[in-house]
């Protein structure tokens, strides 16, 4: 190690970086446990893992090219008190979610709704709505059948 008086020592320059910069409430917590308190563990929380894992996991096995029903589908799980209460188990809400709507006919055509409405949203275009006794419009992408299959794809695959 070289006893040059010109040459800045380690503390100089973190005594410099940490004036250059903002001071947060998470610098404090960090600075509190000290060094390599967080070695090992991850910067997200179990909850956030969780919903991160149900969003790769609908990325990779749902099909579904405008992302609508994927998104109302993460939407809908990660609020889940099946998801808030075991986030140990991700996978574990999602297919009890899938299995609830397909025995409702009535969160089926809310999922539904709500996936016309996302599509609308992010298209930019009016959704198309199902209307009870008429036919489905050709060019509507989330039919209650069209949905009712993702679904039923989707809780095929998450059951062993």
């Amino acid at each position: 190690m070289s006893t040059d008086p010109d040459k800045p020592t380690d503390a100089d320059i973190e005594q410099e970086i940490r004036r250059n910069r903002k001071f947060s409430a998470e610098e404090a917590l960090g600075r509190m446990a000290g060094p390599g308190a967080m070695k090992g563990a991850s910067a997200l929380s179990p909850q956030q893992q969780a919903e991160n894992a149900v969003g790769d996991w609908l990325r990779h096995n749902v099909a579904d090219t405008a992302g609508a029903l994927r998104t109302v589908m993460h939407r809908h799980v990660n609020a889940s008190d099946a998801l808030q209460k075991d986030p140990e188990h991700p996978l574990l809400a999602l297919a009890g979610y899938c299995r609830r709507v397909l025995a409702s006919d009535d969160l089926l055509k809310e999922v539904v709704r709500e996936a016309d409405v996302e599509w609308g949203r992010a298209m930019d275009e009016r959704p198309f709505f199902e209307r009870e006794g008429a036919a489905p419009h050709p060019d509507d992408p989330y039919t209650l059948q069209s949905v009712r299959s993702v679904l039923a794809e989707a809780l095929r695959r998450l059951e062993p």
